[in-house]
């Protein structure tokens, strides 16, 4: 059993030729809305993979709040720790660039910032030992660290994607199981910059010595390298060319976590959470590209 706890958003992309510089405008030629937020996009990545899910986090009373959670209701994802708060649903204002699928993100939290560690901890006293939570870092900090420490007490496996990485990171993140970044995220979490390949490696394996963490770097499409039980582990994405890589993090995050709650050997994990975010890059959106597991285990084979 897997509960995300994290942000709810609905998600307003506008595509354009390229990223415009600061000041500058540049005209646009679509626009679309999909239901997104890193806490949904991670349970419905989860549930896709084939993991019972449970969601816990916030909407607003607005006309947002079903748009944001229809994926989520139609995949099954159990949305009884969904909570509707005051502020209205959270919103993510997304600029895709055609020529090479990057992209800018503005995010006003809205509902997102109502969750509480009260809220946290009733999501968590319904988990048992070996479940798995995952978190993101869009919601309140104070709500992600009761979350993080019920799961201790509880000896349920925390994961944490430190994204979008804040003033908070790197404390929280020590405080769990498994912690998940990108390249500059993990600069961030260590506390230094300007790694070479070797170097970050080496860092991960003074973090791991450390702490005895699980430390899993994402490096684009270059694939994916962890720390875990005193080895390091490697996995290639897909060689593809991206329309969009909105969403890639949370289908890597949302497949690793069903993988784990599987059973699956570490390797295995992160290859199948490697391919997943290879795939959503193929697609326009975040929870639109999000691959089903079918899809997924058709290319674990593949380049």
């Amino acid at each position: 059993m897997i509960t995300v706890f994290g942000s709810i958003n609905m998600d307003l992309i506008a595509t354009t030729a390229r990223l415009p510089r600061p000041g500058e405008t540049v005209a646009g030629h679509s626009f679309t809305t999909a239901a997104g937020g890193k806490g949904a996009n991670q349970a419905l990545a989860a549930r896709r993979a084939g993991a019972t899910v449970r969601m816990a986090g916030a909407v607003g009373g607005d006309s947002f709040a079903a748009e944001s959670l229809v994926l989520l209701t139609q995949a099954a994802v159990n949305l009884d720790f969904v909570k509707v708060a005051d502020e209205p649903t959270g919103t993510a204002h997304i600029i895709v660039a055609d020529d090479d699928g990057e992209n800018v993100i503005v995010v006003v939290p809205g509902a997102n910032g109502d969750v509480t560690a009260a809220d946290a901890k009733a999501a968590v006293s319904q988990m048992s030992a070996g479940d798995v939570l995952m978190l993101q870092m869009e919601i309140p900090p104070e709500a992600v660290e009761a979350a993080l420490d019920s799961a201790r007490a509880r000896r349920v496996t925390s994961v944490i994607n430190l994204a979008p990485f804040t003033a908070h990171g790197t404390s929280l993140g020590a405080k769990a199981d498994i912690v998940v970044t990108n390249e500059s995220e993990f600069e961030l979490f260590a506390g230094k910059s300007g790694f070479s390949d070797a170097q970050r490696e080496a860092e991960m394996r003074v973090i791991h010595e450390r702490t005895g963490q699980t430390i899993i770097v994402t490096l684009g499409a270059d694939g994916v390298i962890a720390m875990r039980k005193g080895s390091i582990f490697r996995a290639p994405g897909l060689k593809i060319e991206p329309i969009d890589t909105v969403g890639a993090g949370d289908s890597f995050s949302g497949y690793l976590a069903a993988s784990l709650d599987a059973g699956l050997p570490f390797a295995d994990c992160l290859r199948r959470a490697a391919v997943a975010g290879s795939l959503a890059c193929t697609k326009r959106g975040a929870q639109p590209a999000i691959p089903y597991a079918a899809e997924v285990d058709a290319r674990l084979g593949g380049n």
